[in-house]
């Protein structure tokens, strides 16, 4: 790390929750506070499969990126929304296929940045910075982002549970598509990649509702159909399997296990085996 590694007093908000939180204590990680788990404990009253998608996400981020460093011989990553760090993280599973691979994670919660702070300190190839994905030419203009990453040869975007946190009547940046396209179109080679994940629900009317829940806790969020998802693809090459529930993208039932469930959240473990309309769609993506 160099740029953002200079002591700082960050302000960590309190009276809120976080994304990167809430995901966080989801996955069993433990810098989180009350309000977060507030937060998740009343979107599994309306939405019980919470606890499984967000684990699912964590499962596919490491088969998405062993892939692109083992087999298609991706050797940068920008992690956009990379939240906190927990096992299995971008950089510690690419490095174990090749360990000259290089990360800039990417995150706007100023606690992501603390703790990455520390985390990668020794780590000359993989640094963390803070900016918004909806401002892709403000991650591109940074000195780390410069320093790692070369656009000359390909390299993997990764929007892993984020796109629903892109809403279309934001006023910041762009608007979605050029949040999650402008990196890809733009700046990289042909055989770079886009690795994508975002919640959906095949009900646009419980989809609406799930969206009002949580930006009802300040959370920006907007649940899509897969067909919605999908526009915003257009032009690139899904690999087999295609775009999916994230459970059925190429499972392997050896991979890595995550961090235990927290126990408030053991009843919800298994719910996406019978409720099946909401869940976790991705997949990579190739740009021909």
């Amino acid at each position: 790390m160099t740029a953002d590694d200079q002591p700082a007093e960050i302000p960590i908000p309190l009276d809120r929750p976080t994304s990167a939180r809430a995901y966080g204590w989801m996955l069993g990680g433990k810098d989180h506070y009350e309000i977060d788990r507030a937060s998740v404990l009343d979107m599994h009253q309306g939405f019980p499969e919470c606890v499984d998608i967000a684990r699912q996400n964590r499962e596919f981020l490491y088969r998405a990126v062993r892939y692109l460093v083992r087999d298609a011989g991706v050797r940068q990553f920008i992690d956009l929304g990379c939240g906190l760090p927990t096992n299995n993280n971008v950089h510690q599973v690419a490095q174990q296929f090749a360990p000259d691979v290089r990360v800039v994670y990417v995150d706007i919660d100023p606690i992501v940045l603390a703790h990455g702070r520390a985390f990668l300190a020794d780590d000359e190839r993989a640094t963390v910075i803070t900016a918004d994905m909806r401002e892709p030419e403000t991650i591109l203009e940074h000195p780390d982002t410069r320093r790692l990453i070369d656009f000359s040869e390909p390299v993997a975007v990764l929007f892993l549970s984020i796109g629903h946190h892109l809403q279309d009547t934001d006023d910041l940046g762009q608007g979605p598509r050029h949040a999650l396209r402008h990196i890809i179109d733009d700046l990289a080679v042909s055989g770079s990649y886009l690795a994508m994940s975002q919640v959906v629900n095949d009900d646009p009317v419980e989809g609406a509702k799930m969206s009002e829940r949580l930006n009802g806790w300040g959370i920006p969020w907007q649940t899509r159909t897969p067909a919605e998802v999908d526009a915003f693809f257009d032009g690139l090459e899904p690999l087999e399997p295609g775009l999916v529930n994230l459970k059925d993208w190429r499972p392997d039932p050896d991979q890595p296990a995550l961090d235990p469930v927290p126990p408030d959240l053991y009843r919800y473990v298994g719910t996406t085996e019978t409720n099946t309309s909401v869940y976790e769609y991705g997949g990579v993506l190739r740009k021909p």
